[in-house]
């Protein structure tokens, strides 16, 4: 049934104005009402376009007749709005007028019944529906029925009707094609007269409404006000729709209701296309919609891949629908989001659930599989048809790759109070969107509205990603790419411009059968960061490294203070370190690369971490590769970054739960503890790290020194004693020295808070006293000499305060120089390759 023809037909019978309309070819009407119409298609309440607030899908009729009056009140709203942005527009017109008859008019009488056509009477027609509204849904609230507790509340919302007043305003919607045929020349005519005539410039620049419920004043363009009838035919839509599904059908509402929603929509997909001046707007400053950016990201909301484009003045985000053989593909509309006003926040490694790490792991190890079948290059008509399948394999487990791999959030918030979190696998991706939107978000002027159809029909030709960054999907090199270990040792940075606690992140691309990011620790605030840590990544077709340095500036959000990408190539590459300095922004990054070409063993199941706690500590260091492990490393500077002002810290510990929480994450996966102690109390973070030097086997301090400690504690001159104490602690292992020597530093600088925080050396020394030092055990079978247990505690809290009192501790280093191990010759060849990128 042609439903447009229908619908001009009930117009005329009902002496409709404006009910003579261009009929669209048939096709055309049909691809557009199945694009963008579909329930499916568009969601209501995620359109940025519709003002309704985010309300749970409703399920029991009582439910249903609640979210019908959120939806009424919701639209009652978006009328308020609507009336004020035509009042605005309107607001001109008598000055205007007025001047027509005068000697030099601002724009001719027959301009002002151009510009302004239709406007009065849509917004009589809207008045009065606003008005009839209001009125229907305040008489509910006013009426008191009888009966069992909710059952009053129920019936009066059951018999709460409002289905005529929509049937109504429906069959009035003629207006709006007038308005749309005589749309295009309204907008010339403000066009050529905002570039000729300064006093129409000023007056279409200075155009203000009232907006939202808190009737903030917003400003707007002449031409933006001028689309907001073209848009309300689309929200009159929507909102017909949600209403419709909030609607039991047993409700006298509901046959109204679908006429309405049935005869707006045929009207709709009778002009929407033929209103060729909608498909190119002029934004604010004579700017002109363009498309920016796109590329294919998750939608946190639906957990779906998406294609997102960013144009100059919106964000939109389709799906993209492959169509059957020998059609067009179609993109399906999910929502847009406005630039003005819209704000960013970054969350940058999220934890994934369990669950998902088994899945990626079997995941990438069916991928490694079938790329090394799709090498073997078998010959022949059957082995080709087996290759063709495998490939298609690869490619549709690399899209769910893609699709559950993500770790970094972008979060966006618009004024309206609509909010959207999109996820990336890559930080550098993000970032750069984060860097594009943010250039265009600066000026808060309201722009044109999109045509969601036309905008979103055009995605076919706009885009510029023609599909997902699958790199399967590549012609294969194999000579030409990378299939090794990639090593990289991150050194340096130079240039910030204040102290700052910084990490630099590494990625490579290629195929994601093996983790494809790292980072450094965070060093504490520091202007001139070292590291000297090595990165090793397992490699497979990767063709890039993208490489950012980070600043850690609160407990929610990082900051990337620059970024860069080294493009890896073979002939560059090679078994010996090579010296780089890239330039990150005003950051300068010094690291060293080496490449191992060798073939890949495929990927095994997610190596389990050693524990930390109870093992000794030589051990860690060895096999996280360096002198201060990184759980102490971690819990310093957490303390150090929010806990120096916290009264009692080290003294007052965290509860025992949240403790226990953070060892079995430092046991187990470092990355996610790293995470977790970001946001757990800082009183549990100064426990976990009370609780690891308690639980070595050994104490951190050897016990075969405490009876020489003990004697150097008699020594009467205090320089002496120092010198004495000093040269034992100088004894010690390479980490058990640079670890004490690393936590009496940070106790000096909580101590250097005591007038705030309560912890003097001596109550610092007699919190961890016992922890890092203890006196020998005595050998099974041997009665060694008894040793008195308040002085054992006096023994161990003097040490540690002598050690405390000290203003010249020797530094501590946290990890071993990366060259230690390399040879003079291998050393001199590195220097001799330094490059400055």
């Amino acid at each position: 049934m042609d439903l447009y023809l229908e619908a001009r037909r009930y117009l005329h019978a009902h002496q409709v104005p404006g009910a003579s309309i261009a009929l669209p070819p048939v096709e055309e009407r049909e691809v557009m009402e199945e694009d963008v119409f579909q329930e499916e298609a568009v969601s209501p309440l995620n359109a940025e376009s519709v003002d309704f607030p985010d309300i749970p899908t409703p399920c029991t009729p009582e439910e249903m007749l609640e979210t019908r009056l959120v939806v009424l009140k919701g639209i009652l709203a978006s009328e308020e709005v609507y009336l004020m942005e035509l009042d605005a527009l309107l607001m001109p017109m008598k000055a205007l007028r007025a001047s027509a008859g005068t000697s030099q008019p601002v724009l001719s009488s027959q301009q002002i019944q151009t510009v302004f056509y239709q406007v009065p009477e849509l917004r009589e027609v809207h008045q009065n529906f606003f008005s009839s509204l209001k009125t229907r849904l305040s008489a509910p609230c006013q009426t008191e029925l009888s009966g069992e507790e909710g059952t009053g509340t129920r019936l009066t919302h059951f018999h709460l009707e409002v289905g005529d007043l929509f049937l109504k305003v429906v069959n009035q919607i003629g207006l709006y094609g007038g308005f749309i045929e005589n749309y295009e020349k309204a907008v010339d005519i403000v066009r050529k007269c905002t570039q000729s005539d300064p006093r129409f410039r000023t007056l279409a620049e200075r155009m203000m409404a009232n907006n939202g419920a808190d009737k903030a004043r917003t400003k707007y363009t002449f031409e933006a006000l001028l689309y907001k009838p073209l848009d309300r035919v689309t929200k009159t839509i929507l909102a017909l729709q949600e209403l419709l599904k909030s609607t039991p059908e047993e409700h006298r509402d509901f046959v109204a209701l679908q006429e309405a929603l049935r005869l707006s929509r045929s009207f709709l997909s009778g002009v929407n296309e033929s209103s060729q001046c909608k498909r190119e707007v002029t934004l604010s400053h004579g700017m002109r919609r363009q498309l920016m950016r796109d590329s294919f990201v998750v939608d946190a909301s639906e957990g779906e891949l998406r294609h997102l484009f960013l144009y100059t003045d919106l964000l939109l985000c389709t799906r993209f629908k492959h169509a059957a053989w020998g059609k067009q593909s179609q993109y399906r509309f999910c929502w847009y989001l406005p630039l003005a006003g819209l704000r960013l926040h970054c969350v940058l490694y999220q934890q994934r659930p369990p669950d998902i790490h088994v899945r990626l792991q079997s995941i990438r190890t069916k991928m490694h599989l079938l790329r090394k079948q799709l090498q073997q290059n078998m010959k022949g008509p059957r082995s080709q048809t087996l290759a063709g399948r495998n490939r298609k394999k690869l490619e549709q487990m690399e899209l769910m790759l893609l699709t559950h791999s993500p770790v970094h959030r972008l979060e966006l918030h618009s004024p309206s109070g609509k909010s959207q979190t999109l996820l990336f696998s890559s930080l550098y991706e993000l970032e750069e969107w984060r860097e594009a939107i943010h250039k265009l978000t600066k000026d808060n002027i309201e722009t044109v509205p999109p045509d969601l159809l036309t905008l979103t029909s055009a995605c076919v030709k706009l885009r510029m990603t023609q599909q997902p960054p699958l790199h399967s999907s590549k012609p294969g090199d194999d000579e030409a790419s990378l299939c090794g270990t990639l090593s990289v040792v991150i050194h340096s940075a130079s240039g910030l411009q204040q102290p700052a606690c910084v990490y630099v992140c590494v990625e490579v691309d290629g195929f994601e059968f093996y983790d494809k990011q790292a980072q450094t620790h965070s060093l504490l605030h520091s202007l001139n960061p070292h590291w000297d840590q090595e990165l090793s990544f397992q490699v497979d077709g990767a063709e890039k490294m993208m490489v950012l340095c980070v600043n850690r500036s609160d407990e929610h959000e990082d900051t990337v203070l620059g970024k860069t990408t080294v493009k890896l190539e073979c002939t560059t590459l090679s078994e010996r370190w090579r010296r780089q300095t890239l330039q990150l922004g005003q950051v300068e990054v010094t690291l060293s690369l080496k490449f191992s070409p060798h073939q890949l063993e495929p990927p095994s199941s997610p190596a389990q971490q050693s524990p930390v706690f109870s093992v000794s500590i030589e051990t860690v260091a060895q096999q996280e590769g360096v002198l201060v492990p990184h759980l102490v490393q971690c819990c310093v500077t957490e303390v150090e970054r929010r806990g120096m002002d916290e009264v009692g810290i080290y003294r007052v510990s965290g509860t025992t739960s949240d403790v226990r929480i953070l060892k079995a994450a430092f046991d187990s996966n470092l990355r996610e503890a790293v995470t977790k102690i970001r946001r757990a109390e800082v009183n549990a973070v100064s426990g976990v790290l009370k609780l690891y030097f308690r639980e070595l086997p050994e104490p951190l301090i050897p016990s075969e020194l405490f009876q020489s400690l003990t004697r150097a504690l008699d020594i009467q001159d205090s320089d002496s004693r120092l010198v004495s104490m000093l040269s034992l602690l100088q004894s010690c292992p390479d980490t058990n020295r640079h670890t004490v020597l690393y936590l009496l530093h940070h106790l000096q600088r909580v101590a250097g808070r005591q007038e705030v925080n309560k912890m003097s050396l001596l109550n610092l020394a007699t919190v961890f006293g016992p922890s890092l030092l203890r006196p020998p055990v005595a050998e099974h079978g041997h009665d060694g000499p008894s040793v008195d247990i308040s002085q054992e505690v006096v023994v161990q809290v003097q040490v540690v305060f002598c050690y405390l009192q000290c203003s010249h501790l020797p530094a501590a280093l946290t990890f071993l120089p990366h060259d230690a191990h390399a040879d003079a010759d291998a050393e001199a060849e590195a220097e001799e390759q330094t490059t400055h990128m």
